[in-house]
């Protein structure tokens, strides 16, 4: 199993965990050796990579797959899910679209699990939208990175393992992520303030190559679904017990954690409706439906 993310993520401690499962559930049948920190497989070669069957199991940032359809980016869109619990309805709206996605490449999910809310890293206080303008900031995705321009920010592609290299090389000025993230690369070292704008909660993957799950005899591809549904259950749990536990530490190691003005969250609501318009403009009427059919779930809750 291949995964772009430290030992110091909870979603690796997740992973390993089910790995644990599925070999304990298998009587050692079926051992999963879990790669992480990108130390087996860069990040955006390991779909490929399960799709040739070069590894059979892996994880990554699923809105980095945006380019192969806007479903994959709706995680990513400010104001669509603000919460865990929308998070998750979400997941529940869009997992039958992306298994069929899945499935045309041969591979088929296992489980998703969502970061902490994203927000804003800062050498200084932010307070004024205008301290976007030209700002260097590190955008994990193309989404992110079409919300950073509308800002007026320079979006740059960095990988989690690379966060630190990137701010002590001057490459990056800023970072949009989430309180694990920032916990678990130290941002304290390089940035002192995280503005908690709650922006979207995005999620990582874990999928099988499906031609490699079929070999599996029933009552071994059962254990390793079951092994899959508890991970999921888990991980989301890990996320929310992460974030508190993560604010703290940003707390207590002198990072200032504040929420937006209202200048700067008019801004950052601004850029957010821009992205959507442009969502829009990409989605097929089947993505658009998907997210019809969440917002009316939401609506009887």
């Amino acid at each position: 199993m291949a995964t772009p993310y430290g030992d110091a993520s909870f979603h690796t401690e997740n992973n390993k965990q089910f790995a644990e499962d599925v070999a304990e559930a298998t009587d050692g049948e079926v051992t999963i050796t879990v790669h992480s920190g990108g130390s087996l497989i860069a990040h955006g070669e390991i779909k490929p990579s399960v799709r040739r069957g070069t590894v059979q199991v892996g994880e990554i940032f699923l809105s980095t797959l945006s380019n192969d359809d806007p479903i994959f980016e709706i995680d990513t869109l400010p104001g669509v899910a603000g919460s865990y619990e929308q998070a998750l309805a979400l997941w529940q709206a869009t997992k039958p679209m992306i298994t069929d996605i899945f499935a045309e490449e041969g591979l088929m999910p296992l489980y998703a699990v969502t970061w902490p809310a994203q927000g804003i890293y800062t050498a200084e206080p932010l307070e004024d939208p205008d301290q976007f303008e030209g700002l260097r900031v590190r955008a994990p995705n193309i989404n992110t990175q079409r919300f950073v321009q509308n800002l007026g920010g320079s979006p740059t592609e960095t990988e989690e393992s690379d966060i630190p290299t990137a701010f002590s090389t001057g490459r990056v000025d800023a970072m949009i992520t989430s309180s694990s993230t920032g916990n678990s690369m130290t941002a304290w070292d390089y940035l002192s303030h995280y503005t908690e704008a709650n922006l979207w909660l995005p999620k990582n993957i874990v999928f099988v190559n499906k031609r490699t799950f079929d070999q599996l005899d029933d009552e071994t591809q059962q254990a390793v679904l079951d092994a899959a549904a508890e991970a999921e259950e888990r991980g989301w749990q890990m996320s929310r017990d992460d974030n508190e536990a993560s604010l703290d530490a940003l707390r207590e190691n002198g990072i200032t954690v504040t929420t937006p003005n209202d200048e700067v969250a008019a801004a950052l609501q601004e850029a957010g409706d821009t992205l959507f318009e442009d969502w829009q403009s990409r989605a097929s009427d089947d993505a658009k439906a998907v997210l019809d059919e969440y917002r009316d779930s939401l609506d009887e809750q």
